[in-house]
């Protein structure tokens, strides 16, 4: 069987929490023609049960791991990565199902919750340029004031603000997220 359709197998088979996220990495062989080095699961997952499932795909600066993978199982990531760039997919389940002081603790170690009166428990902020994309389901995305509805294709622009995400949905809502670094007071 083939590779794509081995995942696509897993993902019928998968509960959401355990959702394979398949990663194809591409390079040069010695000769400088374009290859694909890898085509696989992601190795990098989230294990905490308490937190939504998280696969870092691709990693560049301080965050990425040493060696030829950026991203190996196991390896801890922050929101973002100084100095470079993190690739990542997470499945929100729906907001009664969280464990929210297990994502309290999370959000806290990192340093980025909103301890303030925030309205929703997933309220944070990053000093990163996020571009949060839709792939399935549909989400809340929720600023100080304001919220509104993404659903698959939307596409939505975070500026390093305090913001959270709330799914209503009853289902699963699976997004891919593009962060990077940005200096305080960029312009972005």
């Amino acid at each position: 069987m083939n590779t794509e359709a081995t995942i696509e197998s897993q993902r019928e088979k998968a509960p959401a929490r355990l959702r394979q996220v398949r990663r194809i990495i591409t390079g040069e062989n010695a000769h400088g023609k374009s290859v694909f080095v890898s085509d696989g699961p992601a190795p990098n997952h989230t294990s905490d049960p308490s937190l939504p499932l998280a696969h870092v795909l691709w990693a560049t600066g301080e965050a990425a791991a040493p060696g030829n993978e950026p991203a190996p199982a196991g390896h801890a990531f922050a929101f973002h990565s100084k100095g470079g760039s993190l690739l990542r997919v997470v499945d929100f389940p729906p907001d009664e199902n969280y464990d929210t002081s297990g994502l309290t603790r999370f959000l806290d170690e990192h340093g980025v919750r909103d301890t303030g009166s925030a309205r929703h428990f997933w309220f944070h902020k990053t000093q990163s340029l996020d571009y949060a994309i839709v792939l399935e389901g549909e989400i809340y995305a929720l600023m100080d004031e304001g919220e509104t509805l993404m659903r698959p294709g939307d596409i939505l622009v975070q500026r390093a603000t305090n913001h959270s995400w709330s799914n209503r949905s009853g289902k699963s809502c699976r997004m891919a997220f593009v962060l990077l670094d940005v200096e305080p007071g960029a312009k972005i």
